[in-house]
């Protein structure tokens, strides 16, 4: 098993991919401000049963910075034009942690005809989203002002480490990552737009429904949150899918279960690994 780095240009934007492994297609998209190898402890375990695509959006770990600010329907798209810079054309198995579940499901919605499953791993929720007034220009200005100030080559690594427990994430790529101007002013645009595109999914859900029988999964990290777990059923119950706990975990369920989220794209039972 050997991954294969390398770059395609999704709208004039470079984006970083590494595709391992073999069988049908799984796409894995992390969170805000987080890297292709934030998957790292998954893959080995995924990889013989699927071809693993893992990539990073504009902004974020190798990818070049965003031409425009992001959405629903525009990151579920950017899958799909992955996909077709690969040579995958689906379906897929599509699997959103944090934030990237929005653009999961977006995908499933926008795309079902190349969607063979949606697993969303401690996705986010918002039942009411807030949309500030001009977000992403208060996002630029700040990016400016804290990248001209040296924060990022100063702080970077170290909000990254301080963020992630026990990172087991190589040094050396933290370093080359996080000490960039970059990727801070990815995470900045992409939390900026959170609200505008949580309720642009909410939308969605009114007028492209999920494919009919399509296999979807909601694998949550409770971790002690009685409101969270309320609300990541809530979610299951929402999208007709089957709510798993990952306990003990924090919300890098990827880091700190990987079993139970390969058992939630394969099944119980498919991968030779106990369930979560």
């Amino acid at each position: 098993m050997t991954g294969r780095p390398t770059f395609v240009r999704i709208g004039g934007v470079a984006h970083h991919v590494v595709v391992e492994g073999s069988g049908p297609v799984c796409v894995l998209s992390a969170g805000l401000g987080m890297s292709w190898f934030d998957w790292d402890p998954v893959v080995p375990l995924l990889a013989p049963h699927r071809t693993v695509v893992r990539f990073d959006r504009p902004g974020h770990g190798l990818s070049q910075p965003a031409a425009v600010p992001p959405t629903a329907a525009g990151e579920a798209h950017r899958i799909a034009a992955l996909l077709d810079a690969l040579g995958l054309p689906g379906p897929v198995t599509v699997v959103g942690h944090s934030i990237a579940g929005f653009h999961a499901e977006a995908f499933a919605r926008l795309h079902p005809d190349r969607t063979a499953a949606l697993v969303l791993v401690d996705s986010s929720v918002e039942e009411h989203p807030r949309t500030p007034v001009c977000p992403g220009a208060v996002a630029r200005v700040l990016g400016a002002v804290l990248s001209a100030a040296g924060i990022p080559a100063a702080l970077g690594p170290a909000v990254r480490r301080a963020a992630v427990r026990r990172d087991p994430a190589p040094t050396a790529l933290v370093r080359r990552v996080y000490r960039t101007s970059r990727v801070l002013r990815g995470t900045l645009l992409e939390n900026a737009h959170y609200g505008a595109v949580a309720a642009e999914l909410l939308a969605l859900r009114d007028t492209h429904p999920l494919p009919p029988r399509l296999p979807v999964t909601v694998l949550a990290a409770p971790d002690g949150s009685a409101r969270w777990e309320r609300r990541q059923r809530a979610l299951a119950r929402r999208l007709g899918a089957p709510y798993e706990a990952a306990v003990p975990s924090g919300h890098l369920v990827m880091k700190d279960r990987p079993e139970a989220v390969v058992t939630a794209i394969l099944g119980p039972g498919r991968s030779g690994l106990p369930g979560p």
